[in-house]
């Protein structure tokens, strides 16, 4: 007889666990998959029913994503001939291109204000998260209770209240008042997810440094920091993606100036209803910045995950 393992898993088990991953993993990529195909699929065939998963491929979605249209009359497009392939496609509709869309200053909102709370909301809340861990702060707990608190409230239920206080301070539709919004919902989390993390970390490093002669912030820089990468890490995927897709806060308070992609998105209207696969386009391109900033961190994600879970 064969001896075996009692902590080691059997083929069989091996083999339905990895089964049952793949199968998750096919689930949950499908609704991107589609999203990716209605992006190169023309009006009609976004539409179609039953479905079309072959199709022939067009730009179309992008071009109307991209650009402003305007109808022309037939003698007009027959005295301008189509400067680009991209003319080329809206002539289809008896349509020219006139200029961009808004798309991409709606982009670039979403990614000056998403990194940039993002950026705030980890350098505040590994400092305080360093505070909690390393100093006796007098009602610690009551405290970290109460910063949790913040992040228990639905958005809506705040909504009306910061949107008369931005309104009388000047920050409705500033890049700077959605980054301070954000950063303030964002800081709760960073605080208790590196609190954990920090705590971690021995002592006993940063004691040694200080022998040595660092001042506590050279310690907390050169010993603490490296060491919490991971957790930082970590924290900022999640921090970025609330930043990125929220929707509530981003209608209330801007318009123009300072509106980001997700609202933006669904205003995106074509010829005789909503242009969905330019609706797609813009959720694929939208998907692009936290899939690379998370496939960039994934290492030290799948390590924060675990880190201290076991002791040595």
């Amino acid at each position: 007889m064969s001896a075996h393992s009692i902590t080691a898993a059997t083929s069989r088990a091996k083999w339905v666990a990895g089964t049952l991953v793949i199968l998750y993993a096919v689930i949950t990529m499908i609704p991107l998959a589609w999203i990716l195909m209605t992006g190169f699929k023309s009006p009609s065939d976004a539409i179609s029913y039953p479905p079309k998963v072959v199709f022939e491929p067009t730009l179309e979605g992008y071009v109307n994503l991209f650009t402003t249209r305007t109808r022309q009359t037939e003698e007009f497009l027959a005295a301008n001939p189509p400067e680009n392939w991209a003319d080329e496609i809206v002539r289809q509709y008896d349509m020219v291109i006139v200029g961009p869309s808004k798309f991409g200053e709606r982009f670039l909102n979403s990614v000056i204000i998403g990194f940039g709370s993002t950026f705030l909301s980890i350098f505040l809340g590994t400092l305080a998260a360093y505070a909690f861990s390393r100093f006796r702060i007098p009602l610690a707990d009551d405290l970290l209770f109460f910063i949790l608190s913040t992040r228990m409230m639905p958005p809506i239920a705040v909504a009306i209240p910061i949107f008369l206080m931005y309104r009388e301070l000047g920050l409705s539709d500033t890049h700077l008042g959605m980054i301070l919004l954000y950063t303030a919902v964002n800081i709760s989390l960073a605080v208790w997810l590196l609190k954990g993390f920090i705590d971690e970390i021995p002592r006993e490093y940063e004691e040694a440094a200080l022998i040595d002669g660092y001042t506590r912030f050279q310690a907390f820089y050169k010993v603490v920091l490296p060491q919490a990468a991971t957790g930082i890490a970590s924290t900022a995927i999640f921090c970025l993606i609330f930043a990125w897709n929220e929707y509530a806060f981003a209608v209330l308070l801007t318009s123009a100036t300072a509106q980001t992609a997700p609202p933006f998105i669904p205003t995106i209207i074509g010829i005789g209803g909503l242009d969905w696969p330019a609706v797609a386009a813009g959720a694929t391109i939208f998907l692009l910045p936290v899939m690379i900033f998370t496939i960039l961190l994934r290492k030290h994600l799948l390590r924060g995950i675990t880190f201290g879970a076991v002791r040595k």
